[in-house]
C-alpha cells in the first residue's frame, strides 16, 4: 500500500488564501496587463489568477482589449 504524502499544516492553511497585498495588486494590474504577467508577479498559476479576478468581478479594460486586437 502506498504511503500518503504528508502536507504541512501551513501549506493546507495557505492553499487558496490570497493576502490583502495580492488582492490589491490583482485589482490594480489585472485590467491593463497580460494575465500571464500578473500571474508571474504574484507567483500563482494563470488559471488561479483568472478565477480569482472573475470572482472579484474584474475585467480587462476596453482600452487594453483594443490594444491587443480583441475589441
Amino acid at each position: 500500500m502506498a504511503k500518503k504524502k504528508k502536507v504541512s499544516k501551513t501549506k493546507k492553511a495557505l492553499k487558496g488564501f490570497w493576502a490583502p497585498e495580492e488582492l490589491k495588486l490583482l485589482k490594480t494590474r489585472f485590467p491593463n496587463n497580460p494575465t500571464a504577467e500578473v500571474a508571474a508577479e504574484l507567483r500563482r498559476p494563470v488559471d488561479a489568477v483568472k478565477k480569482k479576478a472573475s470572482r472579484m468581478g474584474l475585467r480587462k479594460a476596453k482600452k487594453y482589449m483594443k490594444l491587443i486586437g480583441r475589441a
